[in-house]
């Protein structure tokens, strides 16, 4: 086991700021929003007041069960613990978490909750913002089951360009054991730090690739996981076209058919030649239609994200009218100098403007992309100062869709006269901005994030809930996906039971009976609890 995680925000304990810092923070906000926020004193974990268990783990399993307040606060909640844990609120924490340690110990536990009829929840790193881990508030005893003792990367088949790791590892310790062997599995969500393989396959995950490779989905040769049932995993081979694909069933479940606990993984020398730029454009329309012809060149580089003026503005500095479209290639074998030249010919070619020393070209192994504008993102993307703002009450939020090229400019109008329509009711006003995280030959991925402001006395969960309603409503209209890689959980499902044919939720429950008969695994999440 290593660190504990922070109960309030996403992050270790040990990365946690200090009342006095957070009580700060809280002061200048304060003065410069004309309105009082108050830090809370976040109580301590044996200050906490949870519910008693409801149920004990038998004798052969407690040995790696857990039933304390830590552990039990701490697993209530994916990443939504930074609305509620500032407050100690936990009226509905899991009765035992089981952190098994090997395969056989998890097959016992599993066993226990299908035959007592316990619902149960796979955990990775908690790093859900759609309530995907968080245990169903009408539920009867819960048993959380944590993969963080299944955190090997196994075996490396050089050859293949392949590994053999199991679920429950975390990014860094991912890449930290494939770094000695020369290789990289180079999937970069933004939760890297605090979030697991198999969370990464069962949730669909998008990673550092803006293009070409973008979800899990691509790096997955097989994936094992346990269901009720027994196992299930198919034979490990590069591609086959005998019949619908079993991994393809596993990735995306959400939790809701088996445990994931480890898969085959495609993986990639670590990369030495890179070329990184920095474009802008005179208006958010001729970014997008820049984008778009790069993308449809099929380049496939490694990064090419856009940013709307008001985002270009915030984080990489910009005068507020342009947009910034960010591109890099990366290699383990080739130079990048043609690469970047020819999309650098295709952008400029639609208006853009590309300042001298934001073309970087190195073919040495070095890092690109941590100057100028690119370099000014790159930082906003990876924030600091986590936990400041924890409990002040402030509405902030995001949300992502994809589209097709043709109907993108109509949802994005739509979406954001939506969003400022719902912020403006709800809050009295915000400010709402956008980038691409992916994009796709037929169209892009919009990332979204809002902000309302601030009112005495509000509710930021009930504020954000309405949010989110009006927002996704008008997502759905537009023709736009809810999720294209938050995943489902259970914050989306009104609107995914929209978007999904009911044919398929008929076909997945029937899967979901066959291999989870008592219903116990994610009730609620994908489809409506199987009895």
């Amino acid at each position: 086991m290593g660190e504990r995680r922070s109960l309030w925000m996403f992050g270790l304990e040990s990365e946690e700021p200090s009342y006095e810092q957070r009580v700060e923070t809280a002061a200048a906000l304060s003065s410069r929003l004309g309105v009082e926020l108050v830090a809370p004193r976040i109580p301590a974990v044996d200050e906490l007041e949870l519910r008693p268990p409801r149920i004990s783990p038998p004798l052969r399993l407690s040995p790696f069960c857990r039933q304390d307040n830590w552990e039990r606060a701490y697993h209530s909640y994916g990443n939504d613990r930074t609305l509620h844990g500032p407050f100690g609120r936990y009226p509905n924490p899991p009765d035992v978490v089981a952190h098994p340690r090997d395969e056989a110990e998890l097959e016992a536990v599993l066993e226990w909750c299908s035959d007592s009829g316990y619902c149960t929840i796979p955990y990775g790193g908690g790093s859900s913002v759609v309530g995907g881990v968080t245990p169903p508030a009408d539920a009867g005893p819960v048993v959380t089951i944590a993969l963080d003792e299944l955190d090997r990367v196994l075996e490396i088949d050089p050859v293949s360009r392949a590994a053999r790791i199991q679920a429950g590892v975390f990014g860094p310790a991912l890449e930290d054991q494939l770094r000695p062997a020369g290789f990289t599995l180079r999937h970069f969500p933004q939760s890297f730090t605090g979030s697991t393989l198999g969370g990464w396959i069962a949730t669909r995950s998008g990673g550092h690739y803006a293009t070409n490779h973008t979800h899990i989905d691509e790096f997955v040769e097989t994936v094992r996981m346990l269901t009720p049932q027994g196992w299930w995993e198919a034979r490990r081979l590069p591609a086959s076209g005998a019949g619908p694909d079993p991994n393809r069933l596993a990735i995306g479940s959400e939790g809701i058919l088996g445990i994931i606990t480890e898969a085959w993984m495609r993986i990639q020398a670590r990369p030495v030649f890179r070329a990184t730029a920095s474009v802008r454009f005179p208006s958010w329309e001729a970014g997008y239609e820049a984008t778009r012809q790069v993308a449809q060149a099929k380049l496939w580089p490694a990064n090419l994200r856009l940013l709307d003026p008001a985002l270009a503005a915030a984080s990489a500095g910009l005068d507020g009218t342009q947009s910034v479209l960010i591109v890099s290639f990366e290699s383990a074998e080739l130079s990048q100098r043609p690469e970047i030249e020819q999309a650098l010919s295709i952008l400029r070619a639609c208006g853009g403007t590309v300042p001298d020393d934001e073309v970087v070209v190195d073919d040495a192994g070095r890092a690109t992309g941590r100057s100028g504008a690119a370099g000014a993102w790159r930082n906003a993307f990876i924030p600091s100062g986590a936990g400041l703002t924890a409990g002040l009450g402030l509405i902030g939020n995001t949300f992502e869709t994809a589209i097709t090229w043709d109907r993108w400019p109509e949802l994005d109008a739509s979406v954001r006269e939506a969003t400022a329509r719902v912020l403006e009711e709800v809050c009295g006003g915000g400010t709402v901005n956008c980038r691409f995280t992916h994009v796709y030959t037929d169209g892009p991925a919009p990332y979204y994030t809002y902000g309302g402001r601030y009112r005495p006395g509000m509710d930021p969960v009930a504020v954000l809930a309405e949010l989110k309603a009006g927002i996704s409503d008008a997502v759905m209209a537009a023709g736009g996906t809810i999720t294209h890689h938050h995943a489902v959980g259970r914050e989306h499902r009104p609107w995914y039971d929209i978007e999904r044919p009911e044919l398929f939720a008929a076909a997945l429950k029937a899967a979901k009976r066959a291999v989870d008969p008592n219903g116990v695994l994610n009730p609620g999440v994908l489809v409506d609890p199987v009895t």
